[in-house]
């Protein structure tokens, strides 16, 4: 699991603090033991030093070296912010926007009410189709920040051809590779060219159109590669904000030909 806590984040955080603006000191503390972090935080209520701002920077820097703790410590924080009303202000709309967009470098979204949700993440099990629904809203929404979210594109796009091949009775060996589950899904929903019928008119142009969407496909996946450990941070060397940007709204596009091709043969 990626942490969701780094300096630009913690100090979005800090910002709803400044001045004293944001919830109490005791407000603080209770964020700071529920996350395990009590004993680092340097506030002495006797002098009511240092300020609250100074506080979450100086928590957060040592939350931030455990993935799991750094979790614990954004939710505890989110969790005072949204009890005080932060979310709900529209006065705090840049700040939350300077955080939202601090948290999808990361790897980690923030919903419209505050919480803290991973990109990517697709629970089926649990949330059917209703989880890729809610992940291509997430993508379409953060489409401006492609570096960002190139990780759980190809995440979303996956999701959704073994849900296509699952619905169909197909479910694939996890051992597949990714192009090998994409021709698979591709041929079950008939969009590969061979499925389609020569004599129909225009049916040269549907094959072209339907193999250009399996090769955005295949290229959100290898873009994704190249981005080694950083994944959702920054882009491949030599690959423009633009061109990443249209790949990842073609990304979405594919996805909703893939999902609501499923729906029509499904009956839904």
């Amino acid at each position: 699991m990626s942490s969701p806590l780094n300096d630009e984040v913690t100090g979005a955080i800090a910002q709803f603090f400044f001045a004293g603006d944001g919830p109490y000191h005791s407000v603080l503390t209770q964020a700071f033991t529920e996350s395990g972090l009590i004993d680092h935080d340097p506030y002495d209520p006797a002098t009511q030093t240092p300020n609250k701002q100074q506080r979450v920077l100086a928590v957060a820097r040592v939350g931030a070296r455990k993935s799991e703790t750094a979790k614990k410590l954004v939710n505890s924080l989110l969790n005072a912010l949204r009890l005080h009303g932060v979310f709900n202000s529209t006065e705090e709309q840049q700040r939350v926007e300077t955080l939202r967009s601090a948290l999808i470098h990361t790897g980690w979204d923030l919903t419209s009410d505050g919480r803290l949700e991973q990109l990517g993440k697709i629970d089926l099990e649990t949330g059917g189709r209703a989880a890729l629904d809610e992940q291509l809203q997430r993508l379409r929404k953060n489409v401006d920040d492609p570096a960002a979210v190139l990780g759980g594109a190809k995440e979303l796009l996956e999701a959704i051809a073994k849900f296509v091949l699952e619905e169909g009775g197909l479910p694939m060996d996890p051992r597949v590779p990714f192009p090998g589950l994409i021709e698979v899904s591709f041929e079950r929903l008939g969009l590969l060219p061979a499925v389609i019928n020569d004599s129909m008119e225009g049916a040269k142009q549907i094959n072209d159109i339907y193999k250009s969407a399996k090769k955005i496909v295949i290229a959100v996946n290898e873009l994704r590669n190249l981005q080694g450990t950083g994944h959702g941070r920054t882009l491949p060397t030599g690959i423009t904000a633009e061109a990443a940007r249209y790949v990842i709204r073609e990304a979405t596009h594919v996805a909703e030909l893939m999902l609501t091709t499923h729906d029509r043969q499904m009956g839904r």
